[in-house]
């Protein structure tokens, strides 16, 4: 199967699961408290479905636009801007006709579910699955250190030993506390010996405009593996077996090396010598440049010459598994919430993405752990974005139902679809600027 294949069917998989799940949040409440629905549908199906059904009072349906679905609950200011209904007497079976605290919950229903589906999912990765622990010790040569990093202390083969005095389990995740979290102290193993490394509040921000998002780099010396035929490397004559000792003056020991010439000392438009050395110990002096290789690619793989790290692996008893799944689901949305604050700055709103970039998320391989993560990550984000209090999403509707609840007065229907429709113009303008986005990178990556 080819690997787009594979990645398209595990987004939609994915999606299809959750956004059921999330309707069937507001459905079943509704449905508790005798309020009619009159639609259940995956994917929009705006002039036309692929499947529909009427079972009772409700018609079961699927649409053909994938970015999202829905449920038309009767008497309910919505994206379906019903309006004759609304001019109609109000129903004993409609949604307006419940007590405030039933609507709340109607509306709650779809989020509640989400966060549900998410630490349900973690509990049973655990169980199933296990866990697994690479702390610093693990790493034998340390990580390579990006200059964001080495500026406030850190130096390359640092090995991560404790993060605020607590062992960090998979220590390549330095980056994603320090960015998310509120870490004062890193102790790292160097040279034999721990050093406490202070850490300044502004490190996240740092971090971020630095683009080093991501898990740290181990460092491992290498050799030249595979050779992609046809690329840079391939045209210079450099072999599997071969090493590489030095790029443009800066000397190459480990992968991380390497990593570091190419993003920092190589210059695009300059020439610089790559020296090489084969297998005989006999070094070859290269002459290249990245005028028109941007992604600066020379195109070959990096083979450890030696074994750099273990991992151990982890078994959870079932009631171990609800504490770590807990734990880890708590942790996930903090980190996410935590990253609106990044959002909201030039870089960030430049990174935002839409479905393509959900999409990359996924493995072009089948491998149902990591579908399985990858879902319950999406779960607790659906939760979130819903839960913004923009109308058009259950955020908004839950903010204009506590006002109601708090003051004693219910807003006027007018006001609700002229919000409703404001709503719906903002998060079609975020998705059009996000998807837009996507495409940007696409083309700039492909063509540029």
């Amino acid at each position: 199967m080819h690997p787009y294949l594979v990645v398209a069917i595990n987004f939609l998989l994915s999606l299809s699961l959750l956004i059921v799940l999330h309707e069937l949040g507001h459905f079943i409440p509704a449905r508790l408290f005798k309020t009619r629905v009159e639609k259940f549908f995956l994917f929009f199906d705006i002039k036309y479905s692929l499947f529909k059904k009427k079972i009772g009072e409700t018609e079961y349906g699927i649409g053909w636009l994938p970015l999202g679905g829905y449920v038309k609950i009767a008497g309910m200011i919505d994206e379906s801007m019903d309006k004759e209904q609304m001019a109609e007497e109000p129903k004993p079976w409609e949604f307006r006709s419940k007590p405030a605290w039933q609507r709340l919950i109607i509306m709650l229903g779809g989020v509640v579910v989400n966060v549900i589906v998410g630490f349900f999912i973690y509990i049973m990765i655990f169980f199933t699955y296990g866990g697994e622990q690479a702390t610093g010790s693990d790493y034998k040569y340390g990580f390579g250190m990006p200059p964001v990093l080495q500026e406030i202390g850190f130096k390359n083969g640092d090995q991560i030993l404790l993060v605020d005095g607590d062992t960090l389990q998979i220590a390549d995740n330095l980056v994603n506390r320090l960015v998310f979290r509120d870490v004062e102290t890193v102790t790292v193993i160097r040279d034999g010996s721990s050093v406490d490394i202070s850490i300044p509040e502004d490190i996240g921000k740092r971090v971020f405009y630095a683009d080093i998002m991501g898990p740290l780099e181990p460092r491992f010396p290498f050799e030249i593996g595979e050779v992609q035929p046809g690329t840079l490397a391939d045209s210079i004559g450099i072999k599997p077996g071969m090493t590489i000792v030095e790029m443009a003056g800066y000397p190459i020991s480990y992968n991380t090396d390497y990593t570091y010439a190419i993003n920092h000392v190589v210059n695009d438009s300059t020439p610089f010598e790559l020296k090489i050395q084969n297998e005989n110990g006999m070094v070859q002096t290269k002459t290249i440049n990245f005028k028109d290789n941007k992604k600066r690619i020379l195109g070959f793989r990096k083979k450890p010459t030696v074994e750099y790290a273990t991992a151990t692996k982890l078994d959870y008893s079932f009631g171990e598994s609800v504490n770590k799944g807990i734990s880890h689901g708590y942790w996930t949305m903090q980190d996410y919430v935590k990253q609106f604050k990044y959002v909201f700055t030039k870089k960030g709103a430049s990174q935002l993405g839409g479905f393509g970039t959900i999409a990359k998320l996924y493995p072009d391989t089948w491998d149902w752990r990591k579908f399985w993560e990858r879902t319950a990550w999406i779960s607790f984000v659906l939760a979130i974005m819903n839960i913004l209090p923009i109308p058009a999403l259950d955020g908004g509707h839950v903010m204009f139902l506590l006002y109601e609840i708090v003051t004693g007065r219910k807003p006027g229907d007018k006001f609700l679809e002229r919000a409703q429709l404001i709503g719906i113009f903002i998060l079609l303008a975020l998705m059009l600027y996000a998807n837009g986005n996507d495409l940007y990178k696409a083309i700039s990556e492909n063509f540029f």
